[in-house]
């Protein structure tokens, strides 16, 4: 199993780089930022700079969108990385949440974020694509490769993940979930005539180290890292409404438990202490998250890598994540890690 370190842009830039070389340092192999330009400083510009302090981290957004750059600057921003440092980028994308929101627009469609999927890769690869009835090609790549990871949840998006993606990024990681949506991709790679094994699988999901697992220590533990039930909430409030709350299409372990879920304000999103998630339940938090001591966590792990998954990203936006980087360097990555 390989490992991820995902953190936000938050100023000074230069925090992130230094994390980011840390997590190396400790036998992490991918870093990942969130990429929504208004609540968070711009990922590319601080992409340069981690890769120049790195030997091996590929990194790249968790996730971008079809919708707040244009196609062929996406392409030709990763193939300048990679042209700079040799290959070392991935795209994350998914239809678009704070990004998308926080700029008064819709998230993108699955038609055009499947679109996007090809335009990007091909362009980035050095390949004619057609963008807007445009047929067009970056002139200057030279064995580019650039993987696309696609974010789902839902039943329409994990298709298109399996039918399109070179990845799939879960952003929870509730092993019966897991399980039910890695089936649903590897059916529709399946399907569309691809490898199953060959779409990678990576789940994203905060991770917190306690000294012990005393009542008091998962409590704090939970506090710190509800909010993420909160940022899964907005996907699932989309769901719900597009599918219902019984549908059967979608299981009722990831929906029902937004229920009481009043509202978002973007201000905390992805925030410990974001006052919009205290709908979010001890349960969720338990399930959806990784908590407890090194010996829990690896349990936890296991389960998941059992279930086909490649890569476990950590969200590191707690008040210990530098401890949570150091112990995944010191106990899980040498128990886990390839």
């Amino acid at each position: 199993m390989d490992f991820g370190l995902v953190l936000q842009t938050d100023p000074p830039a230069s925090a992130v780089v230094d994390l980011m070389r840390r997590a190396e340092e400790r036998g992490f192999r991918y870093g990942w930022t969130f990429d929504s330009a208004v609540l968070w400083q711009e990922p590319f510009v601080i992409y340069s700079r981690i890769l120049e302090h790195t030997e091996h981290l590929t990194v790249g957004p968790m996730v971008t969108n079809p919708g707040t750059r244009t196609w062929e600057v996406t392409a030709s921003t990763f193939a300048t990385l990679n042209d700079m440092y040799g290959n070392r980028t991935v795209c994350g994308i998914g239809r678009g949440d704070s990004a998308m929101r926080v700029a008064g627009r819709k998230p993108n469609t699955l038609a055009r974020l499947g679109e996007c999927i090809d335009v990007v890769r091909d362009l980035a690869e050095g390949r004619e694509a057609d963008v807007g009835g445009q047929t067009l090609r970056i002139p200057w790549v030279r064995d580019g490769k650039l993987p696309v990871w696609m974010a789902a949840y839902g039943p329409r998006a994990l298709a298109l993940a399996g039918q399109k993606a070179d990845g799939f990024i879960l952003q929870l990681a509730d092993p019966f979930l897991t399980e039910w949506m890695v089936k649903a991709v590897r059916a529709a790679a399946v399907e569309a005539g691809r490898d199953p094994a060959a779409v990678k699988i990576c789940v994203a999901a905060p991770a917190y180290l306690t000294d012990d697992d005393s009542p008091e220590s998962l409590a704090h533990a939970r506090d710190e890292c509800r909010w993420f039930g909160g940022m899964v909430g907005n996907h699932v409030a989309d769901l719900v409404a597009k599918y219902g709350e019984h549908s059967g299409l979608v299981p009722e372990a990831l929906t029902d438990y937004i229920k009481a879920r009043e509202g978002y304000d973007y201000a905390h999103h992805g925030r410990a202490g974001n006052p919009d998630t205290a709908f979010v339940p001890d349960e969720i938090v338990d399930r959806f998250c990784v908590i407890g001591t090194a010996a829990q966590h690896q349990e936890k792990l296991e389960q998941l890598r059992d279930l086909g998954v490649d890569q476990f990203a950590v969200y590191a936006m707690h008040d210990a994540r530098e401890k949570v980087i150091d112990g995944y360097g010191s106990t899980v990555i040498p128990a886990l890690g390839r």
